[in-house]
């Protein structure tokens, strides 16, 4: 924190009000409730120029929530220090039982002043922008994954199994076009269901045309092209994780990107007693499910396919070694873990946890292109 900043101001935001509170610098500084305003554009602005003109530079917080980084974007044009604070990482007495938007900009303008705030990492306008297309695609995958469970699920209260090899094959679709009921409601259901599934798979297929069409152009290609160097990320999976973790070279060291994406164990340990638990599961969902989703990969033996030669082409000698080396390490440790009669959700947590060390260290060898 700068030391001229002349005072120290607190925004709890909410969808049509935002609460402020003002801390004076220093530890016997003053700290009063500013009042609530308007969540609009014109109303912050306002505010931000009156307490500008009595205390000089701002040093603005407000907690990260569904109102995005708008505000954020708005303090810092204006020429002030805007952070945006981690919830789940403020301080909370443990007596505390009265919440209200005066007390929250109270507390949070105090240990803003203190120092005492996490701050999360804010993407920048075009990074957001590819960040909410690739969130629709997974929402859209899910809208997928839901309609063909309704579908099957309908299928079976009747009795009706597929006994090939595989669903939603070619041969799945034409032994679903000849499925006939006697009762006109029921084929009526299983033709819409049937529709919404085609309807979902075309809208994901959609996206991710989308996707790589706007990646081409993307800051951050280099990054999604490197990933795929590892295997069991191949191309959506690699934007999934460049978008929802952005700037790896913001993690000091493998560790501290693990800890974000929450792949280490919860420990509750006191005194001699050592306890650990499950994954804690409280980090990026999205980046951890890609992880969990190709550490599966790794239980077969290492080498390089077809596939993965053809990302490789063209990507650093440093980039390839460091995947190469992920798989010899990765693959031999899954076998490893398993042989001890380790549970397979365990196997594949951990090989996720180090795959996201090796992912670190891929970032840490390519440099994003530079906006026009």
């Amino acid at each position: 924190m700068e030391q001229n900043t002349g005072v120290f101001v607190a925004m709890d935001t909410h969808k049509e009000t935002i609460a402020v509170a003002v801390a004076e610098a220093g530890r016997s500084g003053e700290v009063r409730f500013w009042g609530e305003i308007p969540n609009r554009a014109d109303t912050v602005r306002r505010l931000v120029e009156k307490l500008a003109s009595k205390y000089g530079r701002l040093s603005v917080c407000y907690e990260a929530g569904p109102c995005g980084y708008e505000l954020h974007r708005q303090i810092t044009d204006l020429g002030h220090e805007c952070v945006v604070v981690a919830p789940s990482l403020i301080p909370v007495r443990s007596g505390d039982h009265v919440k209200t938007d005066r007390r929250d900009a109270l507390t949070l303008s105090r240990l803003h002043r203190a120092g005492e705030l996490t701050a999360v990492w804010v993407p920048d306008a075009a990074h957001k922008a590819m960040r909410d297309l690739v969130r629709t695609r997974t929402a859209a995958m899910e809208m997928v994954r839901r309609a063909r469970q309704q579908l099957q699920s309908f299928l079976l209260r009747h009795n009706r199994t597929f006994t090939g090899r595989c669903p939603w094959t070619g041969a799945h679709r034409r032994w679903l076009a000849t499925q006939r009921f006697e009762h006109p409601a029921q084929q009526i259901v299983l033709q819409e269901l049937i529709d919404t599934v085609t309807d979902a798979e075309t809208r994901r297929d959609r996206l991710n045309g989308q996707i790589e069409e706007l990646a081409q152009s993307w800051t951050l290609r280099p990054l999604v092209e490197a990933l795929q160097a590892m295997r069991g990320v191949a191309f959506l999976s690699a934007v999934v994780l460049a978008t929802e973790i952005g700037d790896f070279r913001r993690f000091a060291n493998p560790r501290q990107l693990m800890a974000y994406l929450c792949l280490v164990p919860s420990e509750h340990s006191s005194g001699r007693k050592v306890q650990r638990e499950g994954i804690t599961k409280a980090g990026n969902t999205r980046a951890r499910r890609v992880l969990i989703e190709g550490a599966w990969s790794y239980r077969w033996p290492a080498r390089v396919t077809n596939e993965i030669r053809a990302r490789l082409e063209g990507l650093p000698k440093a980039v390839q070694g460091i995947a190469w080396k992920a798989q010899t390490r990765l693959c031999a440790r899954f076998r490893r873990l398993t042989a001890t009669g380790k549970n397979h959700n365990v196997v594949v947590t951990a090989i996720a946890r180090e795959m996201a060390a090796f992912a670190w260290a891929i970032a840490r060898e390519v440099e994003p292109v530079q906006a026009p």
